[in-house]
């Protein structure tokens, strides 16, 4: 498998990738791909993609907000003909790796739905055995009626935050990618 992550807007990547993100993820959970390329001018996502020979199999956008520590992991997905493979599995390591040794990031945030229902309960299963560790706090936020929490995966620090504490980054975050589109 290869893999590969690209900090500036490219169409031709994009046209691929957002295939998977829409089979992934329903339309009034996805950022519009003008935010998408505005969060690319601002220089705070990144595309990260993984290859099986020719074929684009998985995407991932994440962004940084202003602590140069902290990446938010904010969509993943997998080909729904390569799921159940452990593709997904690998494609998260490769982002770990990136983040400690090309960006120097010392902590990994991804946001789930708190719902209990059997989808979400193998989403934070999947972040689980990725090595990211659930915290209690359940965030609502006012424009969306899914409440959430946060999953951390640390890659330098000993320091464990707690969900309240990740929800700022994240919500920053947000922010910043929402802002002035």
């Amino acid at each position: 498998m290869q893999f590969q992550t690209v900090e500036k807007w490219d169409e031709l990547l994009w046209n691929q990738a957002e295939k998977i993100y829409e089979d992934a993820f329903p339309a009034h959970s996805r950022k519009k791909r003008t935010m998408i390329q505005r969060m690319f001018e601002k220089r705070i996502c990144f595309l990260h993609i993984a290859y099986l020979e020719n074929d684009m199999v998985a995407m991932a956008l994440s962004g940084k907000n202003d602590n140069p520590d902290i990446l938010i992991l904010d969509y993943l997905a997998v080909k729904r003909n390569y799921q159940h493979h452990g593709i997904g599995s690998k494609f998260v390591e490769y982002i770990k790796n990136w983040a400690q040794n090309y960006k120097k990031y010392s902590l990994i945030i991804v946001e789930v739905e708190a719902d209990k229902d059997l989808v979400n309960e193998k989403r934070i299963e999947f972040w689980s055995k990725c090595g990211f560790q659930l915290t209690d706090y359940v965030h609502s936020y006012f424009w969306v009626p899914e409440k959430y929490k946060a999953m951390y995966y640390s890659l330098k620090s000993t320091h464990s935050p707690t969900g309240q504490e990740l929800f700022l980054y994240i919500t920053e975050f947000h922010k910043k990618g929402y802002r002035g589109t």
